[in-house]
């Protein structure tokens, strides 16, 4: 019997190491890893260049507090502030961490700027932003909150794509409309360009700021360093994760001046937040995707990717009813059993990840190539064949 807490259904396999877009298990089998930690291993497992900043910064600092000045820290912040709409950054250790900042300081904005009643924050049915009880009754997601009351107040949600709900739910007590730029867990549902526009506008509008949840779709997993960046719009604050880390635990939250008044000594904090060791595997993460021409060739491989998916659709229209995604954040919405088919193509060595509205999830690291995209594309295409 296992000593861990039962929290995940978890397949009976374990894997002994991984290299790129692989991973090798235990029992001899080789599997395509188009899972990638849930978007987080941005750049494949064991990256020479990452795996070098951790055994070089290891043998210097891993921890002090953050009650002291941290090199690392305040050059991963200049990278990504320099890089973004952002003028602050602050660092968490997760999504959900970071998630809970951006609510922290959107309320706290209000605060300092005299609008204490302005401190709900409008959110969107179908999202995720993470397993916190603050970040559970934001996304409201009904088997997420079961059992987990009393229910945590302050949000107000409409439905995904319901222009008039949104309107009709800003009050004088709005503070903010949080949304993820796509939805990932709710079942890659990308907010076209005009609405991320239109959001932006509404916010200037009515006075209210704007969170573009980026934990999954940032960091290059669109194709681009941002996926609002597509909209060529500027958020007030956005929370990421995931992918900063390339498989090593690191959050963080970006904030523009406006939003960032009321966060002074005191108001937030975290004890292994922005650490030397975190940040220095931050900066590898960026040293190789910030290289001229790597997003370029992620949208690339993505467009690639998403087209043969949809020859697939075409080919098993009876089973595959979408191909929807940005980058190399693919969902594929099935009318045949999204967790059975993932049962199929595991049993052909491919390792995907299902999302909400019977949706697989095609998330393969950002370094992955052409020739891999070919062979999960070939799994796919036999297991749509072969599935009954």
């Amino acid at each position: 019997m296992s000593a861990i807490l039962g929290t995940y259904n978890r397949k009976k396999i374990s894997f002994k190491k991984g290299k790129g877009a692989y991973l090798y298990a235990h029992n001899g089998k080789k599997y395509l890893d188009f899972v990638s930690g849930i978007a987080v291993n941005s750049l494949g497992h064991c990256h020479s260049h990452m795996v070098r900043a951790i055994q070089k910064q290891s043998k210097k600092l891993i921890h002090v507090s953050n009650a002291f000045e941290i090199p690392e820290q305040e050059k991963l912040a200049k990278r990504l502030t320099k890089n973004s709409f952002a003028d602050f950054v602050v660092f968490v250790n997760s999504g959900a961490e970071a998630t809970e900042a951006s609510i922290k300081i959107a309320r706290k904005y209000f605060f300092e700027k005299g609008m204490p009643h302005k401190n709900r924050i409008i959110t969107f049915e179908g999202a995720f932003h993470g397993r916190t009880l603050a970040a559970l009754f934001a996304a409201n997601n009904q088997e997420h909150i079961k059992g987990f009351g009393p229910k945590v107040e302050g949000f107000d949600q409409v439905p995904f794509g319901n222009h008039e709900a949104l309107k009709e739910a800003i009050t004088d007590n709005t503070a903010a409309i949080m949304v993820e730029t796509i939805l990932g867990e709710g079942g890659i549902k990308v907010i076209p360009n005009e609405c991320l526009i239109g959001l932006r506008k509404i916010c200037d509008e009515k006075n209210i700021l704007l969170i573009l949840d980026e934990v999954q779709c940032g960091i290059g997993r669109s194709g681009k360093l941002f996926a609002f960046d597509y909209a060529k719009i500027k958020p007030d604050i956005v929370p990421i994760a995931k992918g900063i880390g390339g498989g090593f635990p690191i959050g963080a939250c970006l904030v523009n001046k406006k939003a960032s008044i009321g966060m002074k000594p005191g108001t937030h904090g975290s004890t292994f937040g922005g650490n030397p060791l975190a940040m220095s595997v931050g900066n590898a993460v960026l040293d190789v995707i910030l290289k001229k021409g790597f997003l370029k060739n992620v949208e690339k491989n993505g467009k690639f990717f998403k087209d043969e998916l949809v020859k697939l659709k075409n080919k098993y229209h009876n089973k595959v009813i979408d191909v929807r995604g940005k980058g190399l954040l693919i969902g594929i919405k099935l009318s045949i059993n999204n967790t059975k088919f993932l049962d199929h193509i595991f049993k052909n060595k491919l390792l995907a990840v299902k999302a909400a509205g019977n949706v697989i999830r095609l998330l393969p690291p950002l370094i992955v190539k052409k020739s891999e995209i070919k062979q999960a594309i070939n799994i796919i295409d036999k297991s749509l064949k072969d599935f009954k």
